[in-house]
């Protein structure tokens, strides 16, 4: 078997993302984990490199068959839309159009065969919709390229791990979109990735929705009993390991020291608040039920720090990691 080739999209040029790709690939654990094979601009790498004091060169390719992993430079199929004079920390319909075609050639360049998993730089809501993109974020972008009608956001960091049955939308919609079919359907999503990683019986513990679980009946309107406990009762009729709903301030704290594998969260904030609090740099987004495997920074595209070459590329580095774990491996020639 041999390493796996990674897609890393570019994400906005405009943010952080070409800073951190060169940094990172200027790490040579990096480089012995997988192939990287960045999708973006060439022209837009080397101006980063520069930023950064990256000694490394970018070999600017047309396809991704051309790629030659064998050497040091760094390897990018360069779709030369990014103008050199395009300024870094500013959000404009040109870096969200790129973002977006940075995407949808990572795409193809999977669905061709070369490459085993995109991982992805962050790009800018604001821009990709001003470029016309009218896309909540890479997840849902990527199950639009994709074709996939349902996919979740799942967050990694070395302590804790957390699925999200809702996302990117409101907390009132999020409720009234939660129920039980969507909840099973999140759980039964995020308990194969764990079996897939090696975890053979996953326990899983999921949120409620209000303080304290809804207190019986004294807190909200019943939806712990309508739209979560069904779901959960479904899952244990598989033998799963699936408890729940639980108060998620407890959950959290049992979950972090180590007593559940995997933790359910009903909306955005409810999971996002405590992985970050536990640092962006070892945060690890994973799109969970597309066709292809996908991670990515916990973090955003920064621009207030965007051209200054302090950006930190850890979270990269464990995206990296976490798609050389999910990818299946090419075979060897």
């Amino acid at each position: 078997m041999t390493r796996p080739t990674i897609a890393i999209t570019m994400g906005d040029p405009a943010g952080i993302g070409p800073e951190i790709i060169m940094k990172a690939l200027g790490q040579q654990d990096v480089l012995a984990l997988c192939n990287p094979l960045v999708i973006g601009d060439a022209g837009r790498l080397r101006q980063a490199g520069d930023i950064v004091g990256s000694q490394m060169e970018v070999d600017a390719l047309d396809d991704a068959d051309t790629a030659n992993f064998a050497g040091m430079a760094v390897q990018c199929v360069d779709l030369k839309i990014v103008p050199s004079d395009l300024p870094f920390g500013r959000v404009s319909p040109v870096g969200g159009e790129a973002a977006y075609r940075f995407i949808e050639r990572a795409v193809e360049v999977v669905q061709a065969g070369q490459a085993q998993g995109i991982c992805t730089a962050p790009l800018s809501k604001e821009a990709l919709h001003a470029a016309g993109h009218k896309f909540p974020g890479h997840t849902e972008l990527l199950a639009h390229l994709t074709g996939t009608p349902e996919v979740s956001m799942m967050l990694v960091s070395p302590k804790l791990r957390v699925i999200h049955v809702t996302t990117h939308i409101g907390l009132i919609d999020a409720i009234t979109r939660i129920e039980p079919g969507l909840v099973e359907r999140v759980i039964a999503r995020g308990h194969g990735v764990l079996v897939k990683a090696g975890i053979a019986n996953p326990k899983i513990g999921v949120c409620a929705i209000n303080p304290h679980a809804g207190e019986n009946g004294l807190f909200g309107r019943g939806e712990e009993a309508e739209k979560i406990a069904p779901a959960i009762e479904a899952c244990q009729a598989r033998g799963w390991d699936v408890r729940g709903p639980l108060p998620a301030d407890t959950l959290f704290f049992l979950a972090g020291r180590g007593d559940y594998d995997m933790v359910v969260a009903m909306y955005h904030d409810q999971g996002h608040g405590p992985i970050k609090v536990l640092g962006l740099e070892a945060g690890v987004n994973i799109t969970v039920g597309l066709p292809v495997i996908r991670t990515s920074v916990d973090h955003g595209t920064a621009f207030d720090i965007a051209g200054t070459g302090v950006a930190d590329e850890r979270s990269l580095v464990e995206a990296l990691r976490q798609a050389v774990d999910l990818a299946p491996r090419p075979n060897a020639s």
